[in-house]
Protein backbone atom coordinates (compact mmCIF):
# COMPACT_ATOMS: atom_id res chain seq x y z
CA UNK A 1 0.00 0.00 0.00
CA UNK A 2 1.55 2.99 -1.08
CA UNK A 3 0.58 6.78 -0.04
CA UNK A 4 1.81 10.44 -1.05
CA UNK A 5 1.46 13.18 0.63
CA UNK A 6 1.11 16.69 -0.74
CA UNK A 7 0.95 19.93 1.06
CA UNK A 8 0.69 21.96 -2.25
CA UNK A 9 -0.50 25.94 -2.68
CA UNK A 10 0.28 26.84 1.10
CA UNK A 11 3.51 27.49 2.52
CA UNK A 12 6.63 25.19 2.76
CA UNK A 13 5.06 23.06 -0.41
CA UNK A 14 5.93 19.52 0.21
CA UNK A 15 5.57 15.89 -0.28
CA UNK A 16 6.43 12.78 1.74
CA UNK A 17 5.58 8.63 0.68
CA UNK A 18 4.67 6.21 2.91
CA UNK A 19 4.88 2.58 1.83
CA UNK A 20 2.86 -0.45 4.22
CA UNK A 21 3.15 2.23 7.03
CA UNK A 22 6.62 3.09 6.57
CA UNK A 23 8.27 6.66 5.70
CA UNK A 24 10.66 6.12 2.72
CA UNK A 25 10.82 10.27 1.84
CA UNK A 26 9.80 13.58 2.81
CA UNK A 27 10.91 17.02 1.47
CA UNK A 28 10.20 20.18 1.11
CA UNK A 29 10.52 21.92 -2.60
CA UNK A 30 12.01 24.55 -1.81
CA UNK A 31 15.64 22.39 -1.70
CA UNK A 32 15.14 22.07 -5.24
CA UNK A 33 13.64 25.55 -6.60
CA UNK A 34 15.69 27.07 -4.38
CA UNK A 35 12.70 29.48 -2.77
CA UNK A 36 12.16 29.80 0.69
CA UNK A 37 9.50 28.23 2.03
CA UNK A 38 8.14 27.34 -1.83
CA UNK A 39 4.41 27.85 -2.02
CA UNK A 40 2.78 26.33 -5.49
CA UNK A 41 2.68 23.06 -6.43
CA UNK A 42 5.48 20.33 -4.77
CA UNK A 43 5.95 18.79 -8.46
CA UNK A 44 10.18 18.14 -7.86
CA UNK A 45 9.64 17.20 -4.03
CA UNK A 46 6.85 14.52 -5.63
CA UNK A 47 9.31 12.99 -9.02
CA UNK A 48 12.07 12.46 -5.88
CA UNK A 49 10.10 10.95 -3.22
CA UNK A 50 8.58 8.34 -5.89
CA UNK A 51 12.34 7.76 -7.61
CA UNK A 52 13.78 7.18 -3.63
CA UNK A 53 10.61 4.68 -3.58
CA UNK A 54 11.45 3.48 -6.66
CA UNK A 55 7.59 4.01 -7.70
CA UNK A 56 5.56 5.86 -10.62
CA UNK A 57 2.08 7.18 -10.01
CA UNK A 58 0.07 4.19 -11.39
CA UNK A 59 2.26 2.23 -8.12
CA UNK A 60 0.23 5.41 -5.97
CA UNK A 61 -2.79 3.77 -3.91
CA UNK A 62 -4.05 6.74 -1.95
CA UNK A 63 -2.63 10.57 -2.45
CA UNK A 64 -3.46 12.96 0.77
CA UNK A 65 -4.01 16.56 0.42
CA UNK A 66 -4.28 18.16 3.92
CA UNK A 67 -7.07 20.29 3.37
CA UNK A 68 -10.42 19.84 3.87
CA UNK A 69 -13.00 22.49 1.83
CA UNK A 70 -16.14 21.74 4.22
CA UNK A 71 -14.17 21.71 7.83
CA UNK A 72 -16.03 24.38 9.60
CA UNK A 73 -17.81 25.54 6.23
CA UNK A 74 -20.32 27.52 8.23
CA UNK A 75 -18.13 30.03 9.22
CA UNK A 76 -16.22 30.04 6.34
CA UNK A 77 -19.32 31.58 4.47
CA UNK A 78 -20.11 33.84 7.54
CA UNK A 79 -16.83 35.52 6.77
CA UNK A 80 -17.02 35.31 3.08
CA UNK A 81 -20.33 37.15 3.13
CA UNK A 82 -18.14 39.74 5.39
CA UNK A 83 -14.79 40.10 3.38
CA UNK A 84 -15.82 39.20 -0.22
CA UNK A 85 -12.21 40.23 -1.36
CA UNK A 86 -10.67 37.57 0.71
CA UNK A 87 -13.32 35.16 -0.38
CA UNK A 88 -12.46 35.41 -4.07
CA UNK A 89 -8.64 35.37 -2.57
CA UNK A 90 -9.33 32.00 -0.95
CA UNK A 91 -12.01 30.45 -4.00
CA UNK A 92 -9.01 31.04 -6.46
CA UNK A 93 -6.80 28.96 -3.94
CA UNK A 94 -9.59 25.99 -3.38
CA UNK A 95 -9.98 25.76 -7.33
CA UNK A 96 -6.39 25.09 -7.13
CA UNK A 97 -6.71 22.24 -4.49
CA UNK A 98 -9.57 21.05 -6.48
CA UNK A 99 -7.45 20.70 -8.99
CA UNK A 100 -4.34 19.12 -7.54
CA UNK A 101 -5.03 15.27 -9.43
CA UNK A 102 -4.75 17.34 -12.98
CA UNK A 103 -1.86 19.10 -11.54
CA UNK A 104 -0.12 15.75 -10.33
CA UNK A 105 -1.10 14.39 -13.91
CA UNK A 106 0.64 17.23 -15.56
CA UNK A 107 3.92 16.83 -13.65
CA UNK A 108 4.08 13.49 -15.04
CA UNK A 109 2.81 14.17 -18.83
CA UNK A 110 -0.05 11.77 -17.59
CA UNK A 111 -4.12 11.65 -18.70
CA UNK A 112 -5.73 12.62 -15.58
CA UNK A 113 -7.98 9.76 -16.02
CA UNK A 114 -5.71 7.47 -15.71
CA UNK A 115 -4.53 8.05 -12.22
CA UNK A 116 -5.52 5.10 -10.14
CA UNK A 117 -4.99 6.47 -6.54
CA UNK A 118 -7.89 7.58 -4.71
CA UNK A 119 -7.41 11.09 -3.45
CA UNK A 120 -8.28 11.91 0.33
CA UNK A 121 -8.95 15.48 1.80
CA UNK A 122 -7.44 15.17 5.63
CA UNK A 123 -7.89 18.76 8.06
CA UNK A 124 -4.95 20.86 8.07
CA UNK A 125 -4.93 20.32 12.11
CA UNK A 126 -5.94 16.95 12.04
CA UNK A 127 -3.11 16.61 9.80
CA UNK A 128 -0.44 18.23 11.69
CA UNK A 129 -1.50 16.07 15.18
CA UNK A 130 -0.80 13.06 12.83
CA UNK A 131 2.31 14.39 11.90
CA UNK A 132 3.69 14.08 15.22
CA UNK A 133 1.51 11.32 17.11
CA UNK A 134 1.43 8.19 14.71
CA UNK A 135 5.16 8.82 14.36
CA UNK A 136 6.14 9.25 17.69
CA UNK A 137 7.23 6.47 19.92
CA UNK A 138 3.72 6.90 22.06
CA UNK A 139 1.41 4.42 22.52
CA UNK A 140 -0.67 7.18 23.98
CA UNK A 141 -0.25 10.34 23.99
CA UNK A 142 -1.92 14.23 24.80
CA UNK A 143 -1.72 15.90 21.27
CA UNK A 144 -1.76 19.62 20.23
CA UNK A 145 -0.94 21.75 17.13
CA UNK A 146 -1.45 25.62 17.16
CA UNK A 147 -0.34 28.11 14.29
CA UNK A 148 -1.68 31.11 12.33
CA UNK A 149 -4.67 29.51 10.56
CA UNK A 150 -5.63 26.27 8.13
CA UNK A 151 -8.89 25.14 7.45
CA UNK A 152 -10.23 28.30 9.51
CA UNK A 153 -8.64 27.19 12.76
CA UNK A 154 -5.40 27.77 14.48
CA UNK A 155 -5.28 25.26 17.11
CA UNK A 156 -6.70 22.02 17.79
CA UNK A 157 -5.92 19.31 20.83
CA UNK A 158 -6.88 15.52 21.86
CA UNK A 159 -5.41 12.15 22.43
CA UNK A 160 -3.99 9.57 20.57
CA UNK A 161 -4.70 5.92 21.46
CA UNK A 162 -2.28 3.14 19.66
CA UNK A 163 -3.74 3.92 15.59
CA UNK A 164 -6.18 6.24 16.59
CA UNK A 165 -6.61 10.24 17.33
CA UNK A 166 -9.54 11.60 19.00
CA UNK A 167 -10.39 15.61 18.86
CA UNK A 168 -11.22 16.90 21.97
CA UNK A 169 -11.37 20.81 20.89
CA UNK A 170 -10.33 23.41 18.51
CA UNK A 171 -10.06 27.46 18.14
CA UNK A 172 -11.36 28.75 15.26
CA UNK A 173 -10.35 32.13 13.15
CA UNK A 174 -10.12 34.67 13.69
CA UNK A 175 -8.03 33.81 17.09
CA UNK A 176 -5.16 32.50 16.57
CA UNK A 177 -1.89 32.50 18.90
CA UNK A 178 0.04 32.22 15.39
CA UNK A 179 -1.31 35.39 14.14
CA UNK A 180 -0.81 36.91 17.59
CA UNK A 181 3.04 36.42 17.54
CA UNK A 182 3.21 37.25 14.00
CA UNK A 183 1.26 40.65 14.33
CA UNK A 184 3.45 41.80 17.27
CA UNK A 185 6.76 40.42 14.87
CA UNK A 186 5.43 42.61 12.09
CA UNK A 187 4.82 45.49 14.73
CA UNK A 188 8.69 44.99 15.78
CA UNK A 189 9.50 45.53 12.03
CA UNK A 190 10.21 41.84 11.22
CA UNK A 191 7.98 41.66 8.17
CA UNK A 192 9.06 38.84 6.00
CA UNK A 193 7.42 35.23 6.21
CA UNK A 194 8.76 32.93 8.74
CA UNK A 195 10.52 36.13 10.93
CA UNK A 196 8.59 35.10 14.03
CA UNK A 197 12.00 32.63 15.03
CA UNK A 198 14.24 36.14 14.62
CA UNK A 199 11.53 37.47 17.54
CA UNK A 200 12.43 34.18 20.36
CA UNK A 201 16.29 34.80 19.26
CA UNK A 202 15.55 38.55 20.38
CA UNK A 203 13.28 37.99 23.10
CA UNK A 204 16.14 36.92 25.32
CA UNK A 205 17.70 40.56 25.46
CA UNK A 206 15.04 42.25 27.03
CA UNK A 207 12.56 42.38 29.88
CA UNK A 208 8.87 41.57 29.78
CA UNK A 209 7.84 44.94 30.84
CA UNK A 210 4.90 44.89 28.66
CA UNK A 211 3.46 41.89 29.43
CA UNK A 212 0.44 43.50 31.09
CA UNK A 213 -0.24 44.99 27.62
CA UNK A 214 -0.05 41.30 25.81
CA UNK A 215 -2.42 40.00 28.15
CA UNK A 216 -4.99 42.36 27.32
CA UNK A 217 -4.28 41.75 23.45
CA UNK A 218 -4.66 37.89 24.01
CA UNK A 219 -6.67 36.92 26.72
CA UNK A 220 -6.75 33.58 28.31
CA UNK A 221 -8.35 32.42 31.64
CA UNK A 222 -6.64 29.08 33.23
CA UNK A 223 -9.43 28.77 35.54
CA UNK A 224 -12.12 28.11 32.47
CA UNK A 225 -13.10 24.20 31.87
CA UNK A 226 -12.67 25.21 28.34
CA UNK A 227 -8.62 24.92 26.92
CA UNK A 228 -8.84 28.03 23.98
CA UNK A 229 -8.22 31.43 24.37
CA UNK A 230 -9.68 34.77 22.53
CA UNK A 231 -7.74 37.38 20.48
CA UNK A 232 -8.86 41.38 21.30
CA UNK A 233 -9.74 41.71 17.75
CA UNK A 234 -9.13 45.43 17.85
CA UNK A 235 -5.32 45.10 17.60
CA UNK A 236 -5.78 43.06 14.96
CA UNK A 237 -6.88 43.79 10.82
CA UNK A 238 -7.46 40.08 10.27
CA UNK A 239 -10.55 39.26 10.94
CA UNK A 240 -11.87 42.61 9.35
CA UNK A 241 -10.72 42.05 5.60
CA UNK A 242 -8.76 38.99 6.14
CA UNK A 243 -5.05 37.50 6.32
CA UNK A 244 -3.74 39.26 2.91
CA UNK A 245 -1.79 35.83 1.68
CA UNK A 246 0.45 34.88 -1.60
CA UNK A 247 0.38 31.04 -1.13
CA UNK A 248 -0.14 29.97 -4.29
CA UNK A 249 2.93 30.82 -6.87
CA UNK A 250 5.65 28.15 -6.32
CA UNK A 251 8.47 30.77 -7.52
CA UNK A 252 7.87 32.88 -4.87
CA UNK A 253 8.08 32.92 -1.06
CA UNK A 254 4.65 33.73 0.35
CA UNK A 255 3.95 36.87 1.73
CA UNK A 256 1.87 37.91 4.27
CA UNK A 257 -0.24 41.43 4.79
CA UNK A 258 -0.68 43.90 7.52
CA UNK A 259 -1.68 41.90 10.32
CA UNK A 260 -1.75 44.78 13.30
CA UNK A 261 -4.01 47.53 13.41
CA UNK A 262 -3.15 51.32 14.63
CA UNK A 263 -4.61 50.12 17.91
CA UNK A 264 -1.40 47.99 18.53
CA UNK A 265 0.99 51.16 18.63
CA UNK A 266 -1.43 52.76 21.57
CA UNK A 267 -1.15 49.52 23.36
CA UNK A 268 2.36 49.28 23.14
CA UNK A 269 3.56 52.68 23.37
CA UNK A 270 4.31 54.13 19.91
CA UNK A 271 4.11 53.46 16.29
CA UNK A 272 5.95 50.37 14.86
CA UNK A 273 8.97 50.10 13.57
CA UNK A 274 10.54 50.38 10.29
CA UNK A 275 12.31 47.46 9.18
CA UNK A 276 15.60 49.41 8.11
CA UNK A 277 14.96 51.36 11.52
CA UNK A 278 17.73 50.33 14.40
CA UNK A 279 16.44 48.51 17.33
CA UNK A 280 16.22 49.93 20.82
CA UNK A 281 15.36 48.61 24.06
CA UNK A 282 12.07 49.14 24.11
CA UNK A 283 11.69 47.04 20.76
CA UNK A 284 14.00 44.02 23.08
CA UNK A 285 11.42 44.58 25.97
CA UNK A 286 8.52 44.37 23.45
CA UNK A 287 10.04 41.19 21.84
CA UNK A 288 10.54 39.71 25.90
CA UNK A 289 6.91 40.60 26.89
CA UNK A 290 5.50 38.71 23.29
CA UNK A 291 7.56 35.92 24.33
CA UNK A 292 6.43 35.55 27.86
CA UNK A 293 2.93 36.02 26.44
CA UNK A 294 3.15 33.16 24.22
CA UNK A 295 4.57 31.03 27.03
CA UNK A 296 1.50 31.96 29.88
CA UNK A 297 -1.22 30.96 27.29
CA UNK A 298 0.96 27.64 25.48
CA UNK A 299 2.30 26.18 28.84
CA UNK A 300 -1.41 27.14 30.27
CA UNK A 301 -3.28 25.25 27.20
CA UNK A 302 -0.74 22.07 28.02
CA UNK A 303 -1.16 21.83 31.60
CA UNK A 304 -5.24 22.15 31.32
CA UNK A 305 -4.42 19.19 28.42
CA UNK A 306 -2.74 17.33 31.06
CA UNK A 307 -5.20 17.43 33.67
CA UNK A 308 -8.25 16.65 31.05
CA UNK A 309 -5.97 13.56 29.30
CA UNK A 310 -4.42 12.64 32.84
CA UNK A 311 -1.41 11.36 30.13
CA UNK A 312 2.21 12.05 31.06
CA UNK A 313 3.49 12.03 27.22
CA UNK A 314 2.48 14.88 24.63
CA UNK A 315 2.74 15.23 20.82
CA UNK A 316 3.49 18.66 19.28
CA UNK A 317 2.99 20.11 15.66
CA UNK A 318 2.19 23.40 14.30
CA UNK A 319 4.35 26.43 13.60
CA UNK A 320 3.73 27.58 17.47
CA UNK A 321 5.61 23.98 18.17
CA UNK A 322 8.88 25.36 16.76
CA UNK A 323 8.90 27.83 19.58
CA UNK A 324 11.86 25.62 21.41
CA UNK A 325 12.07 28.23 24.23
CA UNK A 326 9.06 27.09 25.51
CA UNK A 327 8.85 23.91 24.29
CA UNK A 328 12.02 23.66 26.58
CA UNK A 329 9.67 24.67 29.84
CA UNK A 330 7.29 22.16 29.75
CA UNK A 331 8.87 19.67 31.83
CA UNK A 332 8.82 22.65 34.46
CA UNK A 333 5.63 24.14 33.73
CA UNK A 334 3.43 21.15 33.17
CA UNK A 335 3.00 17.20 34.50
CA UNK A 336 4.35 16.28 31.04
CA UNK A 337 7.65 13.80 31.22
CA UNK A 338 7.69 12.77 27.28
CA UNK A 339 7.34 15.38 24.52
CA UNK A 340 7.52 14.75 21.13
CA UNK A 341 7.64 17.57 18.35
CA UNK A 342 8.03 16.98 14.74
CA UNK A 343 11.32 18.04 13.08
CA UNK A 344 8.90 20.11 10.15
CA UNK A 345 6.47 20.70 12.89
CA UNK A 346 5.24 23.76 10.32
CA UNK A 347 3.53 23.31 7.05
CA UNK A 348 5.81 21.06 5.52
CA UNK A 349 5.04 18.42 7.65
CA UNK A 350 1.47 18.67 6.69
CA UNK A 351 2.49 15.91 3.85
CA UNK A 352 3.45 13.42 6.16
CA UNK A 353 0.98 13.67 8.70
CA UNK A 354 -1.75 13.57 6.11
CA UNK A 355 -0.57 10.61 4.72
CA UNK A 356 0.01 8.38 8.21
CA UNK A 357 -4.21 9.91 8.90
CA UNK A 358 -4.89 8.10 5.96
CA UNK A 359 -2.85 4.84 7.06
CA UNK A 360 -3.97 4.69 10.57
CA UNK A 361 -7.45 6.65 11.42
CA UNK A 362 -8.61 5.81 7.58
CA UNK A 363 -7.58 2.37 6.94
CA UNK A 364 -7.10 1.60 10.49
CA UNK A 365 -3.53 -0.18 9.95
CA UNK A 366 -1.51 -0.88 13.17
CA UNK A 367 1.62 1.09 14.25
CA UNK A 368 5.33 0.36 13.20
CA UNK A 369 6.74 3.15 12.73
CA UNK A 370 9.04 5.87 14.67
CA UNK A 371 11.11 8.93 12.95
CA UNK A 372 13.92 8.97 14.59
CA UNK A 373 15.68 10.57 12.47
CA UNK A 374 15.17 13.88 10.07
CA UNK A 375 16.99 12.35 7.16
CA UNK A 376 14.26 11.82 4.74
CA UNK A 377 15.92 14.08 1.89
CA UNK A 378 17.84 13.47 -1.19
CA UNK A 379 21.30 11.50 -0.51
CA UNK A 380 24.33 11.68 -3.52
CA UNK A 381 26.62 8.93 -3.88
CA UNK A 382 30.53 9.36 -4.13
CA UNK A 383 30.79 9.52 -8.35
CA UNK A 384 28.11 12.37 -8.03
CA UNK A 385 29.97 14.19 -5.23
CA UNK A 386 33.49 13.72 -7.33
CA UNK A 387 31.54 14.61 -10.38
CA UNK A 388 30.64 17.91 -8.57
CA UNK A 389 33.83 18.70 -7.29
CA UNK A 390 35.78 17.89 -11.23
CA UNK A 391 33.38 20.38 -12.61
CA UNK A 392 34.25 23.33 -9.63
CA UNK A 393 37.13 25.74 -10.72
CA UNK A 394 39.05 24.12 -6.95
CA UNK A 395 42.51 22.73 -7.96
CA UNK A 396 45.33 25.52 -8.38
CA UNK A 397 43.48 28.25 -7.14
CA UNK A 398 44.30 28.04 -3.47
CA UNK A 399 42.40 24.85 -2.73
CA UNK A 400 43.72 21.09 -1.50
CA UNK A 401 41.29 18.52 -2.10
CA UNK A 402 41.79 15.09 -0.45
CA UNK A 403 39.62 11.38 -0.20
CA UNK A 404 40.49 10.38 2.78
CA UNK A 405 39.25 7.00 4.91
CA UNK A 406 36.26 7.87 7.69
CA UNK A 407 38.47 7.45 11.08
CA UNK A 408 41.24 9.59 9.37
CA UNK A 409 38.18 12.33 7.70
CA UNK A 410 37.12 12.67 11.23
CA UNK A 411 40.39 13.67 12.86
CA UNK A 412 41.37 15.47 10.29
CA UNK A 413 37.83 17.43 10.27
CA UNK A 414 37.82 17.75 14.19
CA UNK A 415 41.29 19.18 14.41
CA UNK A 416 40.12 22.25 11.51
CA UNK A 417 36.91 22.97 13.37
CA UNK A 418 39.19 23.16 17.14
CA UNK A 419 41.73 25.43 15.28
CA UNK A 420 38.81 27.46 14.77
CA UNK A 421 38.04 26.82 11.36
CA UNK A 422 34.42 27.37 9.64
CA UNK A 423 33.53 23.80 7.93
CA UNK A 424 30.76 23.34 5.51
CA UNK A 425 29.31 19.72 6.31
CA UNK A 426 27.66 17.41 3.68
CA UNK A 427 26.65 14.08 4.40
CA UNK A 428 24.08 11.39 3.91
CA UNK A 429 20.30 12.33 2.84
CA UNK A 430 19.02 15.75 3.35
CA UNK A 431 17.23 17.03 6.24
CA UNK A 432 13.64 17.13 6.82
CA UNK A 433 12.50 20.21 8.47
CA UNK A 434 14.09 23.59 8.23
CA UNK A 435 16.81 23.17 10.51
CA UNK A 436 19.83 21.50 9.78
CA UNK A 437 20.68 18.41 11.76
CA UNK A 438 24.05 17.12 11.15
CA UNK A 439 23.81 16.54 7.02
CA UNK A 440 23.50 19.61 5.54
CA UNK A 441 25.20 22.25 8.44
CA UNK A 442 28.19 24.57 9.28
CA UNK A 443 30.20 23.42 12.00
CA UNK A 444 32.06 25.35 13.80
CA UNK A 445 34.32 25.44 17.45
CA UNK A 446 31.83 26.46 20.24
CA UNK A 447 35.25 26.99 22.91
CA UNK A 448 35.26 30.73 21.11
CA UNK A 449 33.29 33.68 22.06
CA UNK A 450 34.14 35.64 19.07
CA UNK A 451 32.31 32.52 16.96
CA UNK A 452 29.01 33.82 17.05
CA UNK A 453 29.87 36.97 15.54
CA UNK A 454 32.66 35.46 12.92
CA UNK A 455 29.46 32.91 11.43
CA UNK A 456 27.32 36.05 11.70
CA UNK A 457 29.84 38.60 9.27
CA UNK A 458 31.53 36.20 7.22
CA UNK A 459 28.79 33.81 6.40
CA UNK A 460 25.69 33.87 7.22
CA UNK A 461 24.82 37.45 7.02
CA UNK A 462 22.11 38.22 9.56
CA UNK A 463 21.10 39.47 12.59
CA UNK A 464 23.98 39.65 15.07
CA UNK A 465 21.25 38.87 18.16
CA UNK A 466 20.14 35.60 17.18
CA UNK A 467 22.01 32.82 18.58
CA UNK A 468 23.10 29.25 17.31
CA UNK A 469 23.16 25.19 18.02
CA UNK A 470 25.01 23.42 19.54
CA UNK A 471 25.06 19.57 18.77
CA UNK A 472 25.98 17.41 21.42
CA UNK A 473 26.44 13.78 21.64
CA UNK A 474 23.24 12.46 23.46
CA UNK A 475 25.14 10.48 26.09
CA UNK A 476 26.63 13.44 27.39
CA UNK A 477 23.68 15.56 27.63
CA UNK A 478 22.95 15.35 31.17
CA UNK A 479 26.58 16.81 31.81
CA UNK A 480 26.90 20.09 29.85
CA UNK A 481 22.70 21.08 30.47
CA UNK A 482 20.13 21.25 33.23
CA UNK A 483 18.08 18.95 31.48
CA UNK A 484 18.99 15.48 29.48
CA UNK A 485 15.55 14.09 28.26
CA UNK A 486 16.65 13.75 23.81
CA UNK A 487 16.25 16.79 21.93
CA UNK A 488 17.16 15.41 18.02
CA UNK A 489 15.63 17.50 16.27
CA UNK A 490 16.47 21.03 17.92
CA UNK A 491 12.94 21.59 19.14
CA UNK A 492 13.79 22.36 23.07
CA UNK A 493 16.01 24.49 24.13
CA UNK A 494 17.39 24.33 27.69
CA UNK A 495 19.54 26.13 29.88
CA UNK A 496 23.28 25.54 29.74
CA UNK A 497 24.62 23.99 33.48
CA UNK A 498 26.41 27.70 34.77
CA UNK A 499 29.83 25.94 35.37
CA UNK A 500 29.31 24.69 31.69
CA UNK A 501 28.46 28.11 29.90
CA UNK A 502 32.18 29.93 29.70
CA UNK A 503 33.19 26.45 27.95
CA UNK A 504 30.82 26.85 25.04
CA UNK A 505 30.41 30.70 24.85
CA UNK A 506 29.74 30.72 21.02
CA UNK A 507 26.32 28.63 20.95
CA UNK A 508 24.95 29.53 24.61
CA UNK A 509 22.38 32.12 24.24
CA UNK A 510 22.65 35.19 26.50
CA UNK A 511 19.79 33.45 28.64
CA UNK A 512 21.81 31.04 29.28
CA UNK A 513 20.08 28.01 27.24
CA UNK A 514 21.19 26.25 23.90
CA UNK A 515 18.98 25.34 21.30
CA UNK A 516 20.62 21.54 21.41
CA UNK A 517 20.45 18.96 19.39
CA UNK A 518 21.28 15.52 20.75
CA UNK A 519 23.30 13.25 18.34
CA UNK A 520 23.00 9.43 18.88
CA UNK A 521 25.17 7.04 16.64
CA UNK A 522 22.44 4.93 16.09
CA UNK A 523 20.62 7.69 14.20
CA UNK A 524 23.50 9.83 12.55
CA UNK A 525 27.39 7.88 13.35
CA UNK A 526 29.33 9.75 10.86
CA UNK A 527 28.23 13.16 13.00
CA UNK A 528 28.55 11.42 16.32
CA UNK A 529 32.00 10.26 15.13
CA UNK A 530 32.83 13.85 14.49
CA UNK A 531 31.77 15.22 17.84
CA UNK A 532 33.50 12.28 19.24
CA UNK A 533 36.82 13.30 17.58
CA UNK A 534 36.60 16.76 18.80
CA UNK A 535 35.75 15.46 21.77
CA UNK A 536 38.74 13.87 22.17
CA UNK A 537 40.72 16.48 21.04
CA UNK A 538 39.80 19.03 23.35
CA UNK A 539 37.51 17.29 26.08
CA UNK A 540 34.11 19.37 24.69
CA UNK A 541 31.71 16.93 23.60
CA UNK A 542 29.96 19.43 21.59
CA UNK A 543 30.57 21.37 18.13
CA UNK A 544 28.34 25.00 17.23
CA UNK A 545 26.19 23.67 14.18
CA UNK A 546 23.59 26.22 12.16
CA UNK A 547 22.36 25.47 8.78
CA UNK A 548 24.30 25.31 5.29
CA UNK A 549 23.53 28.18 3.46
CA UNK A 550 23.77 32.24 3.21
CA UNK A 551 19.87 33.48 3.07
CA UNK A 552 19.12 31.05 1.18
CA UNK A 553 17.13 27.54 1.51
CA UNK A 554 19.58 24.84 3.22
CA UNK A 555 21.82 23.14 0.43
CA UNK A 556 20.56 19.99 -0.70
CA UNK A 557 23.32 19.26 -3.96
CA UNK A 558 26.44 18.76 -3.55
CA UNK A 559 26.77 21.72 -6.41
CA UNK A 560 25.05 24.00 -3.98
CA UNK A 561 27.67 22.85 -0.94
CA UNK A 562 30.38 24.42 -3.07
CA UNK A 563 28.89 27.19 -4.64
CA UNK A 564 28.32 28.46 -0.45
CA UNK A 565 31.35 27.42 0.54
CA UNK A 566 32.95 29.40 -2.31
CA UNK A 567 30.77 32.52 -2.21
CA UNK A 568 31.48 32.98 1.73
CA UNK A 569 34.40 32.64 3.69
CA UNK A 570 34.24 29.07 5.06
CA UNK A 571 38.03 27.94 5.34
CA UNK A 572 37.26 24.27 4.52
CA UNK A 573 34.51 22.03 3.31
CA UNK A 574 33.90 18.27 3.67
CA UNK A 575 31.28 16.43 1.63
CA UNK A 576 31.33 13.14 1.59
CA UNK A 577 35.05 11.37 2.46
CA UNK A 578 36.28 14.44 0.64
CA UNK A 579 37.91 17.09 2.54
CA UNK A 580 38.57 20.40 0.52
CA UNK A 581 40.98 23.34 2.66
CA UNK A 582 41.68 26.50 1.53
CA UNK A 583 45.98 27.01 1.72
CA UNK A 584 44.89 30.47 1.75
CA UNK A 585 42.77 33.00 0.70
CA UNK A 586 42.01 33.08 -2.70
Amino acid sequence: MNILGINAYHGNASAAIVCDGRLIAAVEEERFNRVKYAAGFPAAAIRYCLKEAGLTLADIHHVAVPRNPYARLATKLWYAIRMPSFARERAKVLVKFTGIPEALAAAFDLDPAKLSAKFHRVEHHQAHLASSYFVSPFENAALLSADGLGDFASTMWGTGDGNRMNIAGAVAFPHSLGLFYSAVTQYLGFLKFGDEYKIMGLAAYGEPTHLDAMREIVTFDPRSSGNGFRLALEYFTHHRAGPEMSWAEADKTPTLGKLFSDEMGKKLGGPARSAESPLEQRHRDLASALQARLEEVYLGMLRKLAAQTHSKSVCLAGGVAFNCVANGKIFDATPFEQVYVHPAAGDAGLAVGAAYYIWHQILGKPRSFVMNHAYWGPGYTREEVRQAIDKTPLRGAGYSIAELPEEELMKRTAAEIADGKILGWFQGRAEWGPRALGNRSIVADPRRPEMKDILNRRIKHREIFRPFAPSILAERTGEWFEKSYPSPFMTLAYSVLPEKRDKIPAPTHVDGTGRLQTVTREANPRYWQLIKAFEDLTGVPVVLNTSFNDNEPIVCRPEEALDCFLRTQMDALVLGDFLITKNSNP
